[in-house]
């Protein structure tokens, strides 16, 4: 992992993600599944917002280990068809933005993935 960011500039980030998200969400009705794309970005804003609900209160490295709590605990939905499962997707898109974010290790997020159960 690269230099740990401060809270602030994590929360800036967060910030810049919601918005991202936000536009998704609006431009939902223009794709081809609209109800999957509007869920997948409400998952995204959603987990954005928890993080930095989480971050208020705690330092750069407990909403980091936080964050791979969250990513464990996701059901592997990963080959399935891309309009299936929007909501898990966006989460593991959101916690994987935020993990590009904070520069976590490839191999930490590796460890962390191959820990997810199977989707039953």
């Amino acid at each position: 992992m690269k230099e740990i960011l401060s809270t602030e500039q994590i929360q800036t980030g967060l910030k810049h993600y919601r918005r991202i998200a936000r536009q998704d969400m609006l431009r939902s009705g223009e794709t081809p599944h609209p109800d999957a794309f509007l869920k997948h970005a409400e998952s995204r804003r959603e987990v954005y917002t928890r993080l930095g609900a989480f971050a208020d209160d705690h330092g750069p490295n407990e909403v980091i280990t936080h964050a791979l709590d969250l990513y464990r605990t996701l059901p592997f939905v990963t080959g399935t068809p891309e309009h299936e499962h929007p909501d898990i997707k966006g989460q593991e898109n959101a916690l994987e933005n935020f993990f590009l974010l904070v520069g976590l290790d490839p191999k930490t997020r590796r460890e962390a993935r191959s820990k997810r159960p199977r989707l039953s």
